[in-house]
């Protein structure tokens, strides 16, 4: 048990406690103005210790800004085109606001209301990255014995509405593509195979097995800031996505004079392609030229779900071919996309419902 002694200042007497931490280290807490909130103060320490729940004063003193640092260097297991968004959200966001403030002195109302403010200024997929970047933080600060309790969790945060997503047809597929004058055959490789931009540019000659008339992806070419990052594809499986027949020519002409580790989609300069940024690039102005609404290559990917669907494709391929993580992702995804087999379904049913009893006494009612 710790000791509580009295003691005189210049504004008159006061309390100090002195006790052990856990590692039975003395330390003491001065400045109490009557024994009995040392007395109380003291007990917390003892009951604290005994649950398992003290928190060193010192740990509680440390600041975030001194604390975020580490935690970004442990992210190092995430890829380069995710880690780069949290070490934004960290400088622009996080640090200047939170980096002077002690752990023990954020209280879950000033995170709320920082989240209501920002909400007001930034879009939804902004301010939940930049909440989570403090959350994850503050987690490791609990985990640390550094607080009792997260005070960033339980904020009520703003919800990231869904955006419809815009199908291309074989014609515009085609306008497209025609448009896109020498980079048509990665236009028609990007809504016929749904590859991401990063799968396409990042492919080979050797990811083409031309008698199969299968596309092995087995990398990803992400750009990051202003450089190529080249890793694996996002879930981190490869995969093999059939191309149609009529593409096997395209591609293979694509591959002239190439060895079998050059870039089967380069630029002029032999390297990677770069995404076009602000309406500016080969691709805004194909989609112009083709009269079509403002579209991104990604717009391809979801295309080619669109085309596989169309064509009697089930979902358990159409995951295959655009490499989800489960059948499930691509039903949440594409829920759009399966309407008709829900309307399938109801004839079906409607088909069987109408050989039985009640069936045909309510198709008998309905005919007089």
């Amino acid at each position: 048990m710790g000791s509580v002694t009295p003691y005189e200042t210049a504004a008159g007497k006061r309390y100090r406690v002195r006790y052990r931490t856990p590692e039975h280290r003395q330390t003491d807490k001065r400045g109490f103005r009557t024994k009995r909130d040392a007395d109380l103060f003291l007990a917390s320490v003892e009951v604290a210790k005994a649950r398992g729940e003290f928190v060193q004063p010192a740990d509680a003193r440390e600041t975030i800004g001194t604390l975020g640092p580490p935690w970004l260097s442990n992210q190092s297991h995430l890829k380069p085109s995710s880690l780069r968004p949290l070490e934004i959200a960290w400088r622009l966001y996080v640090e200047p606001r939170w980096g002077a403030r002690k752990v023990s002195e954020i209280r879950h109302s000033d995170v709320q209301t920082w989240v209501s403010d920002l909400s007001r200024e930034r879009g939804a997929t902004t301010v939940l990255r930049v909440y989570g970047v403090l959350a994850a933080i503050l987690d490791v600060a609990v985990k640390d014995r550094r607080l009792l309790s997260n005070p960033a969790r339980g904020i009520n945060l703003p919800r990231k509405t869904k955006k419809e997503h815009v199908y291309l047809t074989h014609d515009q597929v085609s306008a497209l593509a025609m448009a896109a004058g020498d980079r048509g055959t990665l236009v028609l490789t990007l809504a016929y195979c749904g590859l991401r931009w990063g799968e396409a540019v990042g492919l080979r000659v050797k990811d083409l097995d031309m008698v199969r008339r299968r596309i092995n992806v087995t990398v990803n070419a992400v750009e990051v800031g202003d450089r190529i990052e080249v890793g694996t594809p996002k879930t981190h499986k490869r995969r093999s996505v059939p191309f149609p027949a009529l593409l096997a020519l395209p591609l293979a002409q694509q591959c002239e004079g190439k060895t079998e580790d050059d870039l089967v989609f380069s630029s002029r300069h032999g390297t990677h392609e770069r995404r076009s940024h602000n309406g500016h690039g080969w691709f805004p102005a194909a989609v112009t030229s083709a009269g079509l609404p403002p579209i991104t290559p990604h717009t391809l990917r979801h295309t080619a779900a669109s085309l596989a669907v169309s064509a009697g494709a089930n979902v358990k391929a159409v995951q295959r071919m655009l490499g989800h993580a489960s059948a499930s992702m691509t039903l949440d995804v594409y829920s759009d996309l399966f309407d008709d087999d829900l309307d399938a379904v109801a004839e079906r049913l409607d088909q069987r419902l109408a050989n039985t009893v009640v069936g045909k006494l309510w198709a008998s009612r309905a005919d007089k």
